[in-house]
């Protein structure tokens, strides 16, 4: 880098040095009355001053460049506010959701989440792949990290022993289908 090329690169570090330092506070203030949490005042102000580095050249200079950091404050806050509701409204159907969610596994025979309880992680994780992830066996063995062949293998296994705890426990699989009584004959 020659010499020149040195003081050009300092001259806009200097320069957005010189902006942050004399106008730090009037932004600080504009934003604190306009927030209601310490955590969005400052990436309010982290952003604000992001901009004005990115866009150095459009500030202009002296007492201006105070009203164009005000005028950016202003929108980062518009924007800040509506990521906010969109949060908002994500967070709120993400919980109507889930409400829909534990009411349809109330609807789970007490036996059978008893049953699959008692099963080993390894045949819980396979089993809810399958049923709660809707994924096939090839997808299942990417997962997993083994071949197709092997995952057949252990799903059969562990629908084998999740029929056989229903089983144990007087609980009626043909509503789990006819595999699942299949499955129960050929485990006991």
């Amino acid at each position: 880098m020659t010499f020149l090329n040195q003081k050009e690169a300092v001259a806009p570090r200097q320069r957005f040095e010189e902006l942050y330092t004399e106008h730090y506070a009037a932004v600080s203030g504009y934003v604190r009355r306009r927030t209601d949490h310490p955590d969005d005042c400052a990436d309010v102000i982290a952003e604000t001053f992001t901009t004005a580095w990115r866009r150095l050249a459009d500030v202009p200079a002296g007492d201006e460049a105070r009203l164009w950091l005000y005028g950016t404050a202003r929108r980062v806050l518009a924007n800040h506010r509506r990521g906010a509701l969109r949060h908002t409204a994500l967070t709120l159907r993400l919980r109507e959701e889930l409400a829909a969610g534990a009411a349809a596994a109330d609807r789970v025979p007490a036996g059978a989440g008893a049953a699959f309880a008692r099963l080993s992680e390894d045949d819980r994780e396979l089993l809810s792949l399958v049923g709660w992830e809707g994924l096939d066996t090839g997808e299942i063995a990417k997962v997993l990290g083994c071949s197709r062949v092997a995952v057949r293998q252990r799903l059969h296994r562990a629908r084998k022993r999740l029929a056989a705890e229903l089983a144990a426990h007087d609980i009626d699989l043909s509503a789990y289908g006819t595999r699942a009584v299949r499955l129960a004959k050929e485990s006991a």
